[in-house]
């Protein structure tokens, strides 16, 4: 394909004026715009004593420096980890029980491996960073010749050339192109993430510098802001050759876009490195951590809080055993020799011996405390975002784009959703744009039926609409389909528009279609066809419509736009041309677009198009002849779900136009803040008077599978927002076609009238939004008590006030009692705002889901942003915590992945305290048992290995891998998704539950052990048990139980958890056989421990088996009897696979309802969920 060489440097007139010689730049010099770039003059003296920073760029979080000290810092702000650091100083004191290093051997271990995993993400980050910094770019040199260096190597003031698909090295100011006129393709879209072409042009006093003897010649200065975060504003002014020219953005090139298009530019370097604006915008998102990670912490404090009692109790206790010794100058028990001991036994100094003993059981008592918790809780946490990113059902082929998980802090958020908050084009719809009907002088065209008329037409009927055979023969009369053209009218079609009565008016409406946008033309070799780059779905529909019309646009220059029309007179196509005078840009404030054209007669046209909302207050009185018929068929095209656009035009005088131009050039180059406000007011006050020509209507179809996804979502019970910049007829009917209202569902609306005058009718307005908010929630008392559902419709300017400070609880209250809420013509802060409100107020998670940069403050407001990888490029990607590439694949992502995430991460979570408090406690009846002496009941080792080597893996494999049900069962029964919207799995009555079971582990493995063991012969020569065999005889015992709860209380095994938990165990026994061969002086109490004594004896199996089972008899019982007479949702479905009701699936007529059980449970939720929302 190529493209024409064209001349752009007047197209975009907001741009690309011509300052005139005047000192008029107030704020060149003041502070915010001080920089001065001295251009292709490295020797200049003032240009040596600039410190300005280089083009070397870092995004890493460390540096070889300060990777230990900053590393260690952020690993040791956790609770956790520092107790376990200050224990292992204190350590090697005498208080400690045991050797210092069995505690610094398991801390450096999980302390190192996220070190490690930090450090390998900051050394990925580092190599991203050296590819940028080396790669090669020509610098016009001294020897007036380009040379290659590399990026880091650049200076401010350098002249650059960079080639064709080569990324920018820095911030330019585009001097030249290949272009004769300067003009040249950018994508941004590392910057935005859109994907369309950019065009940007040199100023015309530049544009000649094409060659290195120009070049050599060439001297500059500009005098600009200083480095700041906005990528699309930029205010200076280049003085050369004694001249000033202002600056804008249709200048600057920024770091990281790419030249595309386009053979070769000239810039010379304005911002480097961490001045760049790309690298100004390089901060980091808001900071989001789970309900399920706050609320940990909380246990952890809690565990903290019985470490201290418990430790406390044990230093009373010896305190005033201790004291007892020594009565009446004799000692009671004068085994421990009283009279020579030190400080930490020294029954004439017993406070202090408690309060040293005290600190003895800090440390001992420390394993309630999960050391590797955070570590696993991150390694599984990364594991199931590779699941998620690696799920083939949550890829989209069309684009090529698989799910991601930008972020694995969340996971087990997507599990507790209670409110979906979703913008609608290009998330619930297409974005890929089609004409299919308009209205011109008052007469509507266009035949068919669009999606969302179906949808109302089968709502009423309760029959699916198919379209009639005749539309069908229409489509294939008109030949092949062409991209965004869904028109058929035989009126129209063909040419036949010449014949109708108001030809006139239908030539001026599709020229007006044909100039007034952007796009760019483009010609495919091969075929010799004309398409287009535009800027927007929309405006490549309506320039395609104008072409199947007879206004091709195939050509633009400089200064005009060329068109092939169909001549009414001869009926042949004809060649116009246009000067193209200035073009006012779209904007979302301004809600309209302009241009002002010559025609070949010398006619000054302004041609206008935008939305109803400030478009008809601009006609004039004479251009109204067919206002009523147009709103007429603007409401039934937004009824049919269809967007839509007013066109309009205007003859300018002459004399009216040179004043007017004059004033907006002068604001143009009006070197200040406010000089886009300027600009705007000029351009508001041509465009007025104008004369209606009619409306367009394009159709954003809805997304394949969007009703049926909210359909599930509902059934879940998730309560779902569609937050929208549509009309309110637009988009009541997407509703209805997407399954957000339903049929039978009661509707409360409330909207206000256009205020003319704000301050005077606020109050008014304000009083009006508080009444219908008051009558709604009356209708919703009366919905109660029907059973209806109630679904709330309220447009953006009652919106506005219903976020009032004093109206916002009762519009809250109102919408959380609906099914459904559809806020219209919401802005990008309404849609923030409103997200802020719902998270805030109802303490309940919030997921915003959305396509577009005006959705961005919406996903960073809410605990959880879903972007959609669409047609408006990748902004709400790049703001997102999770990406997918189509809307229905969120059902899977809530349903499945965080129905699965949330189990995991809260049965890991409580599984982590019980085996800890299991272990832990053990160790205090042991204390208790031997009047608190201060002696661990195990070995060293044994107590450093259990979180690391015996027990962890287990419970990673819980996190990663278990199901309670299958994924299909997750889509078929949405209810169970109400175990994580309600939390069951981790509320405090189920985590103080898991607490309880560990101290009754601890209680049983101890009291069984010790009675079952104590006095035994368990050694060939007769010796009875001692403090060695107790110990690896309770231990074993922990090991077992503790793993073997894991089998219990997974759902779902695989190879690898079977790996993990048997080998957990067994693994405990070739340690102890291995640690019992060394040496008695490193081994101590496990010398030979198990293989001459453990081993041998009968008695050590049978109590290992049956403090096992009786450890594990009360979480059975509990199990049973909670499956039976008490069973959550996937218990239901569990008991109902098992017996094998699923078989019945596939050839029952009741395919696809639930269980009787199951309904019951629905029933009672869904009661449940009235209640809470009331």
């Amino acid at each position: 394909m190529g493209r024409r060489k064209l001349r752009f440097s007047n197209l975009y007139s907001f741009s690309c004026f011509k300052s005139p010689a005047t000192d008029d730049h107030a704020q060149i010099g003041r502070k915010g715009y001080s920089r001065v770039v001295y251009c292709n003059d490295p020797d200049n003296p003032d240009s040596l004593q600039l410190n300005y920073k280089g083009n070397y760029v870092s995004t890493t979080k460390y540096t070889a420096v300060n990777f230990i000290p900053k590393s260690l810092f952020e690993q040791f702000r956790r609770v956790a980890n520092l107790y376990f650091l200050v224990v292992a100083f204190v350590s090697f004191s005498p208080l400690a029980p045991y050797k210092a290093v069995t505690v610094l051997a398991p801390l450096l271990m999980v302390i190192g491996v996220t070190m490690v995993k930090e450090a390998v993400e900051d050394w990925r980050r580092r190599k991203q960073d050296v590819e940028a910094n080396n790669r090669k770019v020509k610098v016009f040199g001294k020897s007036h010749t380009f040379t290659e260096t590399r990026w880091k190597h650049l200076k401010v003031g350098d002249v650059v050339q960079v080639d064709k698909d080569e990324y920018f090295p820095a911030d330019l100011l585009l001097l030249s192109s290949s272009y004769e006129d300067g003009v040249c393709y950018v994508e941004t879209m590392n910057l935005d993430g859109e994907t369309n072409l950019k065009l940007k042009h040199a100023l015309e006093v530049t544009a000649y510098l094409h060659d290195e003897e120009s070049l050599k010649r060439f001297k500059a200065m500009i005098k600009c802001e200083d480095p700041n975060e906005n990528l699309y504003s930029f205010i200076g002014t280049l003085h050369y050759n004694g001249s000033q020219y202002p600056l804008s953005p249709q200048q600057i090139l920024l770091r990281d876009s790419k030249l595309k298009n386009t053979d070769y530019i000239y810039g010379v370097v304005i911002f480097t490195g961490h001045d760049t604006k790309v690298m100004q915008n390089s901060v980091d998102p808001p900071s989001k951590r789970s309900k399920i990670e706050r609320r940990m912490d909380k246990i952890i404090y809690i565990l903290f809080s019985t470490l201290i009692a418990i430790s406390g109790v044990g230093s009373v206790i010896f305190g005033i055993e201790t004291r007892r010794d020594y009565e009446d100058g004799k000692y009671r028990r004068w085994y421990l020799r009283p009279d020579h001991t030190t400080s930490l036994y020294d029954p004439q100094r017993a406070p202090l011996a408690a309060f040293l003993h005290f600190l003895t059981g800090l440390m001992l008592y420390g394993y309630l405390i999960p050391i590797s918790l955070y570590v696993s809780i991150e390694i599984v946490k990364v594991l199931q975002s590779v699941f998620i990113n690696r799920d083939q059902e949550m890829y989209d082929e069309e684009s090529d784009r698989p799910a991601r998980a930008r972020t694995s802090n969340l996971n087990e958020e997507l599990g507790q959703v209670d409110t979906v908050l979703s913008d609608k084009t290009g998330t619930l719809t297409c974005n890929s744009m089609e004409f299919v009907k308009c209205s011109i002088a008052g007469n509507a065209y266009g035949r068919g039926m669009t999606e969302v008329e179906r949808a109302l037409l089968q709502r009423k009927s309760g029959k699916p609409v198919v379209e009639a055979d005749d539309s069908c023969n229409d489509l294939n009369d008109m030949g092949k389909s062409v991209k965004g053209f869904n028109f058929r009218d035989e009126r129209l079609m063909k040419g036949c528009w010449i014949h109708e009565q108001d030809s006139d008016r239908i030539r001026m409406f599709f020229r007006a279609l044909a100039l007034c946008n952007t796009a760019v033309p483009e010609e495919d070799k091969e075929s010799h066809c004309v398409f287009y780059e535009a800027e927007s779905p929309d405006e490549a529909a309506f320039v395609v419509a104008a072409r199947e019309m007879g206004f091709e646009l195939y050509e633009r220059t400089q200064m005009t736009i060329s068109l092939h029309e169909l001549d009414p007179g001869s009926g042949r196509r004809v060649d116009r041309v246009y000067k193209l005078l200035n073009v006012l840009e779209f904007s979302s404030s301004r809600k309209r677009m302009s241009v002002v054209v010559r025609s070949m007669e010398n006619q000054l046209l302004l041609l206008s198009k935008g939305a109803d909302s400030v478009m008809f207050e601009r006609l004039s009185e004479h251009g109204r002849a067919f206002e009523a018929e147009t709103k007429e068929h603007i409401k039934r095209y937004a009824e049919a779900g269809l967007r839509t656009l007013v066109v309009a035009y205007r003859v300018l005088d002459e004399t009216e136009y040179c004043n007017w131009e004059a004033e907006f050039t002068k604001a143009k180059t009006a070197e200040t803040a406010d000089r886009d406000v300027l600009v705007d007011e000029l351009a508001d006050k041509i465009e007025n008077g104008l004369v209606l020509l009619g409306a367009t209507a394009v159709e954003d179809k809805l997304q394949k599978g969007v009703p049926e996804c909210i359909n599930k979502l509902s059934q879940a019970g998730i309560n779902i927002w569609v937050l929208t910049g549509d009309k309110m007829e637009t988009a009541i009917n997407i509703g209805y076609a997407c399954s957000l209202l339903r049929q039978g569902m009661k509707q409360m609306f409330s909207c206000c009238e256009r205020s003319v005058t704000i301050s005077v009718l606020c109050q008014a307005s304000l009083e009006s939004v508080s009444k219908q908010i008051n009558e709604g929630k009356f209708q919703m008392t009366s919905a109660k008590a029907s059973s209806t559902e109630l679904s709330l419709v309220i447009d953006g300017k009652s919106l506005g006030y219903a976020l009032d400070k004093k109206l916002e609880m009762s519009f809250l209250e109102l919408a959380l009692s609906c099914a459904s809420v559809i806020c219209c013509r919401s802005t990008p802060k309404h849609k923030a705002l409103v997200t802020r409100l719902v998270k805030t107020r109802t303490g309940k998670m919030t997921l915003a889901i959305g396509d577009g940069a005006n959705d961005v403050g919406m996903l960073q407001e809410a605990d959880i942003g879903v972007g959609i990888s669409g047609a408006e490029g990748m902004q709400a990607v790049m703001a997102s915590d999770y990406a997918i590439a189509q809307f229905r694949f969120l059902e899977r992502l809530l349903l499945v992945h965080g129905h699965w995430c949330y189990r995991r991460i809260a049965m890991m979570i409580c599984y982590f305290f019980y085996k800890n408090i299991a272990f832990g406690f053990t160790l205090f009846w042991y204390e208790a048992y031997t009047s608190f002496s201060g002696q661990p009941a195990y070995n060293d080792w044994y107590m450093s290995f259990y979180n690391v080597f015996f027990t962890s893996l287990p419970v990673i494999a819980l996190g990663v891998f278990d199901q309670d049900v299958s994924a299909r069962l997750c889509l078929k029964y949405p209810v169970l998704y109400q175990e994580g919207v309600q939390n069951i799995l981790f509320r405090w009555s189920r985590i103080l539950g898991w607490m309880c079971n560990g101290v009754l582990t601890s209680i049983i493995i101890f009291i069984f052990t010790t009675n079952s063991m104590i006095k035994q012969a368990l050694r060939e020569d007769g010796q009875v048990t001692d403090y060695a065999i107790l110990g690896a005889t309770m231990y074993t015992c922990v090991v077992w139980a503790v793993n073997c709860q894991m089998a219990l209380s997974i759902n779902y095994f695989t190879w690898i958890q079977h790996f993990f938990i048997w080998g957990s165990i067994g693994f405990w026994y070739i340690f102890l056989i291995m640690y019992g061969y060394v040496s008695p002086t490193l081994s101590t109490t496990a010398y030979m421990v198990l293989v001459e004594a453990c081993v041998p004896s009968p008695l050590y199996w049978l109590v290992t088996v049956l403090v096992v089972v009786s450890a594990l008899v009360p979480c059975f019982a509990y199990r049973a009897f909670q499956s039976r007479f008490r069973p959550m949702y996937h218990d239901i479905i569990q008991i109902r696979r098992a017996e094998g009701s699923e078989e019945i699936e596939s050839g029952s007529s009741v395919s696809g309802e639930l269980p009787r059980d199951v309904k019951w449970r629905v029933q009672h939720l869904t009661e449940g969920l009235i209640t809470r929302k009331s």
